[in-house]
């Protein structure tokens, strides 16, 4: 299927691993010409040069998405790159793994500074373009802990959760612009974090040592899911390159889980 986006550009935030990085190599792939950011220049440009050996178009930009300073660096070394920026992948965030009893309310704001007033910085630096152009899209990487949380983590539920509502706001916002905004949320994705969390676990449980013996225990007993495995980063990208298509016209302030039915939900 031809979605329509060559010669579209794009910045994708966190884009120097993980499911940011699949989502930059997945548009690269679609034509799109993609600024992939990060704030370790050696990884950021890994990505860069393995978009560009495969044929694809990109380049850095480097600098800390949750200040303002970070953030104006970022939009500049984009436009810089491309001139504009059609498409906006909200992706960048952290997550520390806290508890109630141990999260203070500095690190609270922290965390939120980082994954949610950073979506507000980058929209800010480029939807007024968009808007005069007629065409655009914001995807914000959510998680489907904005809508089912954790009993613990309650910084990193609330930063998604936030997430979430913020987007929706904002496809309100665009009403009749050409602009839309949407979520993903994603369930269980195998990425490096994940897998150090799995293994750790794993090796408690003498579950094995290796993903194939791992795999199949963490979904039992950790992240049950109707699918039976756990998901990768590449079908995350799948589901936002269909987002930013102009394919995709008419979804708007929707929030996609992609989550092999982890949440049990009718919506």
């Amino acid at each position: 299927m031809d979605l329509q986006l060559t010669g579209k550009t794009a910045l994708v935030t966190g884009s120097s691993a993980g499911i940011g990085e699949a989502i930059a190599k997945r548009l690269a792939k679609e034509g799109v010409k993609v600024v992939v950011h990060g704030r370790n220049r050696e990884r950021t440009d890994g990505v860069v040069r393995a978009i560009t050996e495969a044929g694809g178009i990109a380049k850095s930009a480097i600098g800390d998405v949750s200040t303002d300073a970070g953030a104006t660096s970022v939009l500049e070394q984009a436009r810089e790159a491309f001139d504009h920026i059609d498409i906006v992948v909200n992706n960048a965030g952290v997550f520390n793994g806290t508890d109630w009893e141990s999260i203070t309310p500095e690190a609270f704001n922290d965390i939120y500074n980082t994954n949610v007033t950073s979506v507000l910085r980058l929209v800010q630096g480029t939807v007024e373009p968009m808007k005069q152009r007629g065409w655009g899209r914001f995807v914000q990487i959510a998680s489907v802990v904005g809508v089912s949380p954790f009993p613990n983590v309650p910084d990193y539920n609330a930063t998604k959760a936030a997430m979430i509502n913020l987007s929706v706001s904002l496809t309100k916002s665009l009403a009749g612009t050409g602009v839309t905004s949407n979520t993903i949320s994603p369930g269980p994705i195998r990425t490096p974090a994940l897998e150090s969390f799995f293994g750790a676990f794993a090796e408690e449980q003498g579950w094995g040592s290796t993903w194939e013996e791992i795999e199949p225990k963490a979904v039992e007993h950790l992240v049950p899911n109707p699918t039976g495995r756990v998901g990768t980063p590449e079908e995350i990208a799948d589901a936002v390159a269909f987002l930013v298509s102009p394919l995709a016209g008419y979804i708007n302030g929707t929030n996609l889980r992609v989550d092999g039915g982890f949440v049990p939900s009718v919506n």
